[in-house]
């Protein structure tokens, strides 16, 4: 197993646009806005990958630096704070779940940030970077 990193930072409004989100849609792979179920992320091209691990603590420190950038800007105090996040994002990854934080910005903009176990044990989307 190994991981793919992806991230998003955008306005309600294209965060609305579901059929965007969907694989089935004309719109899916040339879309920015996250998928409906994080799995999905392997279906789009593999210039949305953003990292890649082979090592999960590597995802986990990514994750971090992810949040670090963001969280000044966050538009209710984080209730869950950066150490529960990457205690159970450091427990999840390995034993091949995926991790996807969402947080409402400033300025009406949202802002998500995903790690996604490829293979996946809830999507059949093949590597997107060996693919063969």
């Amino acid at each position: 197993m190994h991981w793919h990193a992806y991230t998003w930072l955008g306005n309600d409004d294209e965060r609305g646009r579901e059929d965007e989100r969907r694989p089935g849609s004309a719109e899916f792979a040339g879309s920015h806005v996250p998928p409906m179920r994080t799995g999905d992320w392997l279906a789009r091209p593999a210039a949305r990958i953003r990292a890649s691990f082979e090592d999960p603590a590597r995802a986990v420190e990514w994750l971090e630096a992810q949040y670090g950038q963001i969280r000044g800007a966050f538009l209710h105090p984080d209730r869950i704070g950066p150490g529960a996040r990457l205690e159970a994002a450091a427990d999840a990854l390995p034993r091949g779940v995926d991790v996807q934080w969402g947080e409402w910005l400033t300025g009406g903009r949202f802002a998500a940030i995903s790690v996604i176990c490829c293979p996946n044990r809830h999507v059949p989307h093949p590597c997107p970077i060996r693919r063969p």
